[in-house]
């Protein structure tokens, strides 16, 4: 293997503090708009860009190649998602092949959600793997045929009902090669408490998720709708009878105290836009960047 430079990787092996910041994909082929958006947040300081591979399993532009042309024509550093959901073995094979032709050195791998049950008679899933299968698959292509590594990342639910079993199965993933988590949002402090068991549990990189809720119906629906998110009942509360300026200036107020409070267990932030409010982002990546000091013991 050749070492090469990998700016988010080597960043974080110095104990420096990351800001990661996931732009939902196109849904047709207009990409300016997200083009513009990944500008304003590189310009904000953002040290990569995460793009998810169809979220909900309906289909968005693709997260690899969106990664690449990133990487290609902008210089931006990217962590794309690559979900079990669709690819087999030989699949996935070629496509980190064409990632690490590209100079895309760092991947985010999620079992990926299932196919919407309205589809499911036309659209088949493959699950060759689950995320630790894959994790030890691209392991092993980094020790056989790669010549510059990939490092791996995974997703951690500080939601999860039974957290002690999913700090086991992210132990399991670190023995398959995972060096770092990036974490559904803390929304409560049930998540805030399990990032810190996570802090104490395992070896590997934390960038603490933090979505910002915009309105009470957005809180609704993340709490009873979205899988691995809790929203806690005082949040929910403050959005009742918030307009749209009044729902964004407590998202970022909420989302700034979410920041500074994950910092003393995390080595950055994980930060996901809701419905492509960029400005609303730019200004959580400054919070993110006045948190960014050395956490203590690194």
């Amino acid at each position: 293997m050749t070492e090469i430079e990998n700016p988010l990787w080597d960043k974080l092996a110095r104990g420096e503090r990351v800001v990661c910041v996931e732009l939902d994909p196109p849904v047709d082929d207009t990409i300016q708009p997200f083009l513009d958006g990944v500008a304003e947040f590189r310009a904000a300081g953002a040290d990569a860009i995460t793009i998810a591979d169809s979220p909900v399993g309906r289909p968005r532009a693709d997260s690899s190649l969106l990664a690449c042309k990133l990487k290609r024509e902008m210089g931006v550093e990217t962590l794309p998602h690559m979900a079990c959901r669709d690819r087999n073995e030989i699949a996935t094979k070629a496509l980190l092949l064409g990632l690490s032709i590209e100079g895309i050195h760092n991947v985010l791998l999620v079992t990926g959600d299932p196919v919407p049950g309205e589809r499911r008679g036309e659209v088949k899933s493959v699950f060759n793997f689950n995320s630790r299968k894959l994790a030890q698959y691209v392991t092993g292509l980094n020790e056989t045929v790669l010549r510059t590594p990939f490092r791996v990342f995974a997703a951690l639910d500080v939601n999860a009902v039974n957290f002690p079993a999913e700090l086991r199965r992210a132990r399991e993933k670190e023995d398959c090669g995972v060096v770092g988590f990036l974490t559904q949002p803390v929304l409560s402090a049930e998540a805030l408490d399990n990032l810190k068991r996570a802090r104490e549990g395992l070896r590997g990189k934390l960038l603490g998720g933090v979505f910002p809720v915009v309105s009470h119906k957005n809180a609704l629906f993340l709490d009873q709708q979205v899988a691995g998110v809790r929203v806690c009942r005082e949040i929910i509360q403050l959005y009742e009878g918030a307009d749209r300026a009044a729902g964004e200036a407590l998202a970022e107020e909420i989302s700034a105290q979410i920041v500074r409070e994950i910092a003393p267990y995390t080595d950055g932030v994980y930060l996901m836009t809701p419905f492509q409010r960029v400005a609303l982002m730019t200004r959580l990546i400054a919070h993110a960047k006045a948190a960014g000091e050395k956490r203590p013991g690194t």
